[in-house]
């Protein structure tokens, strides 16, 4: 088994900084890593506190008197230098719980209220988003959202249009876009059963 032998820090910034791992592999070999957190220090990296307490929210939100529609987020991301589709999501804040960063969240980014349902913890635990690069980890909420959609509450920094897809869009987005994967696993999962959250109950 690969053994850590050492990390330096590498940034310091508020939302992300990036990481030197120093180690060997499992022949023995030196090797070096690097990972990018949301740890703002190295104790708090999760290779350090072998915890994986929820970095970040998903919200997985269905819209409509039918709950016929998802909500969705169409968002500039400078990696890519364009526009993707994602499931509305945000940082959580320490000492807040991750349902309440949902709530928050959806209301920042799209004016809309969320409405989190009971699901069992396997459902909402945390997962890893992309583990090759970075520790970061985030719960999913799942629920309905109502209301109005408005930018008021957005971050100047934010360029985001919420979306309200129904079936056919998204099978059109799925065919057309570009999608973040966590979104598209959920879209894919909302287009193979018409009661989408069935499962959280069986």
């Amino acid at each position: 088994m690969a053994q850590i032998r050492e990390v330096k820090q590498l940034t310091e910034n508020p939302f992300v900084n990036l990481y030197q791992v120093n180690g060997t592999n499992k022949n023995g070999k030196a090797t070096r890593y690097f990972v990018a957190s949301r740890a703002k220090q190295i104790e708090n990296l999760k290779l350090k506190t072998h915890k994986n307490t929820p970095d970040g929210v998903v919200i997985y939100s269905l819209y409509g008197e039918k709950h016929d529609q998802v909500v969705l987020v169409r968002q500039y991301r400078y990696p890519i230098d364009g526009y993707i589709y994602e499931l509305p999501a945000g940082l959580v804040e320490p000492g807040e719980d991750y349902h309440s960063a949902a709530i928050r969240e959806l209301h920042e980014e799209t004016g809309l209220t969320f409405s989190p349902i009971q699901a069992d913890p396997m459902f909402e635990k945390p997962g890893f988003t992309t583990i090759g690069m970075t520790d970061e980890s985030c719960a999913t909420v799942f629920g309905y959202a109502s209301g109005q959609i408005s930018q008021k509450f957005m971050e100047e920094n934010e360029e985001i249009e919420v979306v309200l897809a129904d079936r056919s869009e998204v099978r059109r987005i799925l065919k057309e876009e570009q999608v973040a994967i966590i979104c598209a696993y959920q879209l894919m999962h909302f287009l193979s059963d018409e009661e989408p959250f069935r499962f959280l109950t069986q």
